[in-house]
């Protein structure tokens, strides 16, 4: 990702005025006082680094640096206050702004923080921004464990997960962060373009509307031998295409593909931007930010779940960390025998998935693993635990921790290097920063029993240039958008089939940590370095079946402010331990093929909850990701849960690890009214709008054709009949290759 312009805290204050959250004078005081809690200025001698863990922070001025910063230091608060504008749910930023409100004033302090506002001096009770560091600190640790103060703890789990994130992702113009020096974190420098190139493979069928205006988009669209007309009375481009795929990610770049390569005329919208090797910077924040649907800080409306998913052309496959793993047989006959899909047991589903992998070019072995790898496969090793390869779609070499911003190597092969450039070579258009708004429909007299016929799309462009919308005329429409906004589109533009938004899987995470210094492990590297996802375990049970699994165990791709993010907060002298403990401090996630249904049927709006059985198999797949940690050698393990859930492996006695284990709870998020709590992620979003076998089973039929919208098609993770269990891409892939060749029959037939 390019580098954003420099942070104001390493070039001198800009002006407030700049700022457009809207949040007042008393309000931002509040806020800044939350914000000094969650990561405090202490005194140097406050640090109490043990000795063998010295030699992992031997730059004592950059730590001392580090120790004195402050979450209150300007412009924080304010950083805070416009992402929480920009990005946040609208009840989200309602329930912080009364809460700041009351915080400002001696009566709403007295009410919510106490006897601990109380001074011995006039007028003896402190609004919150006046108590000392330290007592509000206190009641701050007593707010997250109130069983009663739901809102309040939900309030400052939003402002700290923010607040520690702006503070780890600023970067100043060399792309540096103060604090990661103390932290010992380093953006490598030394991954290259394989092959040197600063080629565009898209360059000849992209149109990037950043970069267009109202003059110039109509020449541009048919400068790509497009029939386009203008509309000026009311401001509209029509552009006539024979099949439209909106979205470019694992079904859309497939779809854009196949079709383009029966001949046909396809134009793909994306709402994101066209990036490639040389542009990806691999820094956190602005990669999230860019790359990321809401800038990577997307949350279900209970703040229960955080979700990752790709905005940008490619996708979720420019970005994801690369695992290609076949869809499993017992998912397969499971889709085939109980949702009655012959389809997934069929010989063309299993050529499909040998295409797809032979298109972008995956590997089985990986010759030299990252430190996080590294971890999970001893500690399963020495447990005599099963630790298997992941197929990756880049060589066996590819040693890129990056590939989560965007592979600056150019190894991994993603939609946008892949389909998309046959795609494009077969005369594609595809335009970027274009948001589908509305499917165009009209009445249907057709026998097919639909009552309506998808004619296209309205679009906007994001561009503050163009300000035409477009119309995209087109004989199929294929909706390859994503599990999170192919539903909110179809039920926008007027579909009511009920399984449209529902059956919404996620694959839930919770994530375990096991400390490894340097002076003590033979284990090699930070947790930053390496492939991202290079093995992985599958937990067992007796009462499945050998094919299946309750959970699998993987690694993650964590930044440092993704990791200060999701890292428990009990204190600020803790946290701040805790982040210099960072390039070493190795995380395993769980994940499981949830049986739960989610729902989106709003844009930005999911909800989601766990099931008893879901619950179950996340605290078996815990439980041993916890025993892989301590058999690798950590010498302190934990979890993410509210409390900071951690033991001391040094000396430790069985009877302590099964205690550890056993109060394993894999309670959900911060509106649980348990005293502690969970903040699960999600990166696969699946099912929203799955295929069956009638209009009761599913939104879609197995051709992957709406049942209510004739030329209306879904190729994306959404037709997925649930969860699949493991990393979905290879899944959807052959799915959307499947159901492309499919359209083609269909446009032939016309």
């Amino acid at each position: 990702m390019k580098k954003r312009e420099c942070h104001p805290l390493l070039k001198g204050e800009r002006e407030e005025s700049k700022y457009k959250h809207g949040f007042s004078g008393a309000e931002m005081k509040s806020l800044a006082s939350i914000c000094e809690i969650v990561l405090p200025s202490l005194s140097m001698n406050s640090l109490k680094i043990e000795k063998e863990h010295e030699a992992d922070h031997e730059n004592n001025k950059d730590v001392e640096s580090f120790w004195n910063t402050s979450g209150s230091f300007y412009p924080i608060p304010h950083e805070v206050a416009e992402m929480l504008t920009k990005r946040g749910l609208i009840e989200a930023v309602i329930l912080i702004r009364v809460v700041l409100c009351f915080l400002a004033t001696r009566l709403g302090t007295l009410l919510l923080c106490g006897f601990l506002c109380f001074s011995g001096k006039w007028p003896y009770i402190n609004n919150f921004s006046s108590i000392s560091l330290d007592k509000r600190e206190k009641v701050m640790q007593k707010w997250l464990k109130h069983r009663f103060l739901t809102p309040i703890r939900l309030a400052f789990v939003y402002i700290k997960i923010l607040c520690l994130f702006v503070f780890f992702s600023w970067v100043d113009e060399n792309g540096v962060n103060p604090a990661w020096n103390a932290i010992g974190y380093v953006v490598s420098t030394n991954e290259k373009l394989t092959n040197g190139s600063n080629k565009r493979p898209l360059e000849k069928g992209v149109i990037e509307t950043m970069y267009e205006s109202d003059s110039t988009l109509q020449q541009s669209l048919v400068n790509k031998g497009l029939n386009v007309t203008l509309d000026s009375k009311n401001n509209i481009l029509k552009i006539k295409c024979d099949a439209l795929v909106i979205g470019s990610g694992s079904g859309g770049g497939v779809a854009a593909s196949v079709l383009s390569s029966a001949g046909f005329k396809v134009v793909v919208v994306e709402k994101g931007n066209y990036f490639v090797p040389q542009d990806y910077s691999s820094l956190e924040g602005p990669s999230l930010n860019q790359l990321y649907e809401s800038g990577g800080v997307l949350a279900s409306a209970d703040s229960r779940i955080l979700l990752l998913a790709g905005s940008t052309v490619g996708g979720g496959s420019a970005v994801n960390w690369s695992a290609c793993i076949k869809t499993p047989q017992n998912v397969m006959k499971d889709w085939s025998e109980e949702h009655k899909l012959p389809l997934f047991q069929s010989l063309e589903y299993l050529s499909a998935m040998e295409t797809v992998c032979e298109k972008i070019g995956v590997t089985e072995i990986c010759t030299h693993e990252g430190f996080q790898n590294q971890v999970l496969r001893k500690g399963c090793q020495n447990l005599g635990l099963k630790v298997d390869y992941v197929p990756r779609n880049s060589s066996g070499n590819h040693y890129c921790g990056s590939c989560g911003y965007g592979c600056p190597t150019g190894e991994k092969q993603g939609t946008q290097v892949t389909w998309l450039v046959d795609a494009v070579d077969n005369g594609a258009v595809i335009i970027t920063g274009c948001k589908a708004e509305r499917l165009l429909f009209e009445s249907n007299k057709n026998v097919s029993g639909k009552n309506k016929k998808c004619l296209g799309v309205m679009a906007k462009t994001l561009s503050s240039t163009v300000t035409m919308k477009l119309q995209i005329e087109a004989k199929v429409t294929v909706s390859a958008g994503g599990a999170l906004l192919t539903p909110p589109l179809m039920i926008s533009s007027g579909l009511r089939n009920k399984n449209i938004g529902r059956n919404l899987h996620l694959h839930p995470v919770l994530m375990t940590w096991g400390y490894f210094p340097d002076s003590n492990s033979d284990l090699k590297g930070k947790v930053f370095e390496g492939g991202i996802i290079t093995s992985v375990h599958k937990v067992q049970s007796p009462s499945y079946t050998k094919s299946e699994a309750k959970a699998i165990i993987e690694t993650p791709l964590l930044g440092p402010a993704s990791f200060a993010s999701l890292c428990p907060w009990e204190s600020g002298l803790d946290f701040k331990k805790r982040m210099l403990k960072y390039p070493r401090t190795s995380h395993l996630i769980t994940i499981i093929r949830d049986m739960a249904c989610g729902e989106v049927t709003r844009e930005g709006r999911i909800s989601y909850k766990l099931s008893k059985v879901d619950k179950e198999n996340m605290k078996a797949g815990v439980q041993q990701a916890l025993r892989i940690l301590i058999a690798a050698g950590a010498v302190e393990v934990g979890t993410h849960r509210s409390d900071g859930q951690r033991i001391n492996c040094n000396e430790i006695s069985e009877n302590e690890v099964e205690e550890l284990l056993e109060n394993v709870n894999p309670l959900e998020g911060a509106l649980s009214q348990g005293e502690n709590w969970n903040i699960y992620t999600s990166a696969h979003q699946m099912g929203s709008c799955r295929m069956g076998v009638n209009e009761k089973e599913g939104a879609v039929n197995e051709n992957g054709e709406s049942w209510e919208a004739q030329g209306l098609f879904v190729c994306d993770a959404s037709l997925l009949p649930s969860a699949v269990g493991v990393n979905p891409m290879i899944t959807i892939q052959s799915i959307a290759f499947c159901i492309s060749n499919r359209i083609v029959d269909h446009l032939r037939s016309l």
